[in-house]
């Protein structure tokens, strides 16, 4: 019997379970039992090594297993034959108790040879690079000895260190393509598959260590086709983070399994769902991390399965899978696939020194991860350094996620000093959302004085190493790209290392005043240190509702703020007073994360914000202009997301550029009540980027565009009432880009859209025209055009007149990524 064909069939496995029955049930052969039990659980985990190698053992090796194969297969049937033996047969009791005893001494001899170290060797050989010579295992067994010694509670250690790393590190996504490393995925996903399968729904977990790729296998789970089969692609992922907003997470979940949308309130979780679900669906809730949450989120009804993801057990024992760390050979290929793109160390490179640095990672996929990206291209010499700072450890008396912080921030030190610190400005942003890269680029233009080109490469710089990841959109880097709808998100622990390395010293003298996550009001040590002025140039704060009264504590002042970030969960915000004292304010923005826009109150105070240069209101009521507004001299842009414009704009009184009259960006979207531009917007000189997108009621444009004589982007993306453009828009002597792309309504161009002789780019995807441009020949600097196929050839002649132009025809594209905000 072929050795793959004999643990095929599980002989041992199904031995064990007979042995079990026999000590149960027959009392007379309890006692051989038991000690027959004992020695193939012993030997269970090295025949589950031989099974899932998938390596074919030398002849004499087979021969050897042929052995132990067919001793076991003896014991089978033997144990068979017990099993149905009559109790008053007295005889054959007997004999069959003698014949219990031999097999008992037959295995037992046969482990006394010493056979199984030696396939245990020849799989480890097989499995390695033919050239790992011994020395090799005994040094990973001393590695082996020392970590498991350090793995006692308070003694830290790599492993305990790396505790963090994954689970909260931003989500290191490696392509659809990409190679999985070693039999524990695939294990993995079987016996978790096993549990969803064998049940009638309910509650199932993954459990393990930070870092070790939990999430990566509910990700796999999520698009495995034997579940989307068994489910009816009836899948939904939700990530439910330290601080989550569970009312809302309800109602995804609730509309998911029921079917009824808008419901509110979600009704009782514990009450039975009358109506059924009439197919199996599952949940998958990411990144749990108390129980009270998951009851919040688990629920009773009829089919529905939910796994839960955390690195805590809050499953039951039998119904949680735990995930263990990477093999010593499959840690090392998944770190060189990071350090140099293959799957072995190159030639001429230093293997040992490769080996120690993978070493240092413990097996921990997010650490080799990280730690092989942050390597990439560089110097042996470089390695040299970086392999003696993982080496080093840290002192014993800190705790193990202190240590794996620290054990993470060598990852930084390649490096230059500008791009560490836009990777500590990550830390400002709560986790598991995502940060709108329009954001980040503005802050590090601001505070860090780089050129937008700069602060776009630094940012593809921290993807590139893995240390947050850049959500994917095809527009991304491309010329006039709009960021405000594209975004980055991080992972817990790298966002944790952040405000590690931000929040050292006494809170007064920090550069970067951060929460950590959502509180009901701000830390007490800011209050208790108000007496004196803070140094921070970058304060985040993230809370729920704050009125007045919450705000009476923290009477703090802030000479040196140059960022202000405001999170929140509420239908009404009061403004913090000290908001007033931050006189060299450049950029304030004011995110709300709850479910509908919140009315902010006081804010007369932006009259003090004389140096305020960016400004980015989400999902708030845009307060109402008036002539004794203070205008905001400094602003030069302007972003209005997801807010209510109400009657702002409305007032024919009030001229808008006299208020903002050094804005130079202006960006509106997802404002479903903006029905018209005022007037006065044409007097904004300086406007050089005009952004109304996402914003269906708006009907039309102002007469007078052609004044913006500074106007180089104009972007109408998904205006769905838009019926036309003004003719004036072709007297615009700057512009460069026109995005009408999904204004469905818009039926053709001007017909003197030629007059535009500095425009270089047109954005026209499902806009249905028919009309050729005959004008449009005269586009000179006109070099690319998207469109949808059906409507290009209105372009041929102008394709043919205007040299180098490319006319891209568009694939359709529908997504609902839309729907995860």
């Amino acid at each position: 019997m072929a050795i793959t064909d004999f643990f095929a069939g599980e002989i041992a496995t199904e031995l064990l379970r007979q042995l079990f029955t026999i000590s149960a049930k027959a009392w007379k052969y309890k006692s051989i039992a038991d000690r027959l039990i004992d020695m193939i659980e012993d030997i269970q985990p090295t025949i589950k090594e031989i099974q899932y190698s998938g390596v074919e053992l030398p002849p004499h090796r087979q021969a050897q297993i042929g052995m132990l194969s067919t001793t076991l297969e003896k014991g089978k049937k033997l144990t068979e034959k017990v099993l149905s033996a009559r109790r008053w047969n007295v005889y054959r009791q007997l004999t069959l108790a003698r014949k219990m005893e031999k097999l008992e001494k037959d295995i037992s001899n046969f482990l006394k040879n010493q056979i199984l170290t030696h396939i245990l060797a020849d799989v480890h050989l097989l499995r390695a690079n033919s050239d790992v010579r011994f020395d090799r295992v005994d040094r990973s067994l001393e590695m082996m000895t020392e970590h498991l010694g350090s793995m006692k509670i308070g003694g830290g250690g790599m492993i305990r260190e790396a505790m963090k790393i994954a689970e909260a590190t931003m989500e290191i996504e490696m392509g659809d393509d990409s190679e999985k490393f070693g039999v524990g995925l695939e294990i993995g996903k079987r016996k978790v598959k096993k549990m969803m399968f064998s049940g009638e729904g309910g509650l199932i977990g993954i459990s393990g260590m930070g870092g070790v790729g939990k999430t990566t296998l509910a990700r796999e789970l999520e698009r495995d086709v034997e579940v989307q089969g068994h489910f009816e692609n009836r899948v939904m992922f939700l990530t439910v983070s330290q601080s989550p907003m569970l009312e809302e997470l309800r109602a995804h979940i609730w509309a998911f399994v029921s079917g009824y949308e808008g419901v509110s309130p979600v009704p009782n979780w514990n009450l039975q769902y009358e109506g059924g679900v009439k197919t199996q669906k599952l949940v998958i809730l990411d990144d749990v991390w108390t129980r009270e949450a998951l009851d919040s989120l688990t629920f009773n009804i009829p089919g529905c399965t939910t796994l839960v993801v955390s690195r805590s057990k809050l499953t039951e024992p039998k119904a949680t899978y735990d995930v263990e760390v990477l093999r010593e050979n499959e840690a090392l290929s998944l770190f060189c696939l990071c350090a140099f793109g293959q799957k072995t160390v190159p030639p001429g490179f230093d293997k040992s020194m490769v080996e120690q640095v993978a070493g240092e990672c413990k097996g921990l996929p997010l650490a080799l991860k990280v730690t092989g990206a942050s390597l990439k291209k560089q110097s042996e010499m470089y390695w040299k350094g970086a392999l003696q700072r993982l080496q080093k450890g840290e002192p014993a008396d800190e705790t193990h996620e202190t240590r794996l912080l620290h054990h993470m921030e060598a990852s930084l030190e390649n490096l230059d000093s500008t791009t560490r610190e836009c990777f500590l400005d990550l830390g400002a942003f709560p986790e598991d959302r995502k940060i709108p890269v329009d954001v980040l680029i503005n802050m590090w233009i601001e505070i860090h004085d780089l050129e937008e080109a700069i602060a776009f490469a630094t940012l593809v710089d921290l993807s590139h190493k893995n240390l947050l990841t850049l959500v994917k959109d095809p527009r991304l880097g491309s010329s006039y790209a709009s960021y405000y709808d594209v975004f980055v998100t991080q992972h817990d622990v790298l966002r944790d290392l952040a405000l590690h390395l931000s929040n050292k010293g006494k809170v007064n003298i920090r550069e970067r005043l951060l929460m950590p996550k959502r509180e009901p009001s701000l830390p007490r040590e800011w209050g208790r240190n108000s007496d004196k002025p803070y140094k921070a140039q970058i304060v985040s704060i993230h809370t729920g509702d704050m009125d007045e009264m919450d705000w009476s504590e923290f009477d703090m002042d802030f000479p040196k703020a140059e960022i202000l970030i405001l999170n929140f969960s509420s239908d009404k915000y009061v403004l913090p007073p000290f908001i007033t004292k931050m006189k060299r304010l450049r950029v304030l923005v004011i995110i709300n994360n709850g479910m509908s826009p919140a009315v902010l109150h006081d804010f007369s105070i932006f009259a003090n914000l004389s140096s305020l240069r960016s400004l980015w209101l989400e999902r708030v009521h845009v307060p109402e202009l008036s002539n004794t507004t203070i205008p905001l001299r400094k602003l030069r842009k302007m972003s209005l997301i997801l807010c209510k414009i109400n009657n702002s704009f409305d007032q024919t009184g009030v001229d808008i550029s006299t208020l903002f009259p050094k804005l130079a960006d202006l960006t509106i979207d997802h404002c479903d009540d903006l029905v018209s531009l005022p007037p006065s917007i044409c007097g904004m000189t300086s406007l050089s980027s005009l952004s109304i997108t996402n914003c269906p009621r708006l009907s039309e444009l102002p007469k007078n565009l052609s004044k913006l004589q500074a106007l180089e982007i104009l972007r109408l993306y998904a205006c769905l009432e838009l019926k036309a453009l003004p003719v004036e828009i072709c007297e615009l002597p700057q512009l460069k880009y026109l995005d009408i792309s999904q204004c469905v309504n818009l039926s053709c161009l001007p017909e003197e859209i030629g007059k535009l002789k500095t425009l270089e780019k047109i954005d026209m995807r499902e806009c249905f025209f028919s009309d050729r441009l005959s004008s449009a020949v005269s586009l000179e600097s006109l070099r690319h055009v998207i469109c949808d196929k059906d409507v290009a050839f209105i372009w041929e002649e102008v394709e043919k007149a205007v040299p180098g132009l490319k006319i891209e025809a568009a694939e359709k594209c529908f997504s609902l990524d839309w729907l995860n905000e």
